[in-house]
């Protein structure tokens, strides 16, 4: 069986998500897929922050003969496992992070708390 190691789509129309995904050549685009090895939002602000990968099992299927698709290569040849912009992502991701929590505080309601949502255990 021949292995292509490329994007899957998800979202919807001028809003694209993609899955990274270890599929069989003769599968169609967003067909049965065999692994799922990590996901691309093109939509994120940040642009390192755009693609997370799970760079061992990448190196798996790369080294029992998958094929990536050539945009694939490109975000493997920097979110790899032994990518160039490693550093970048993960500073990347902190920072989108930090954003996502400060966002979330500013919109919760006044007097709002994540342990007065919670039951008190008695």
């Amino acid at each position: 069986m021949a292995v292509r190691i490329r994007l899957k789509k998800f979202g919807r129309r001028h809003r694209p998500f993609f899955r990274v995904c270890a599929m069989d050549v003769r599968s169609p685009r967003d067909g049965r897929v065999l692994e799922e090895l990590g996901y691309y939002d093109p939509m994120v602000p940040e642009t390192d922050a755009r693609a997370v990968l799970k760079g061992e099992r990448i190196d798996y299927w790369l080294s029992v003969g998958a094929k990536p698709s050539d945009k694939v290569e490109v975000l493997i040849k920097k979110y790899g496992s032994k990518g160039t912009n490693l550093s970048q992502q993960e500073t990347a991701l902190a920072k989108l992070a930090a954003s996502r929590t400060r966002r979330a505080a500013a919109t919760a309601p006044a007097g709002y708390t994540s342990e007065a949502a919670a039951p008190a255990a008695e």
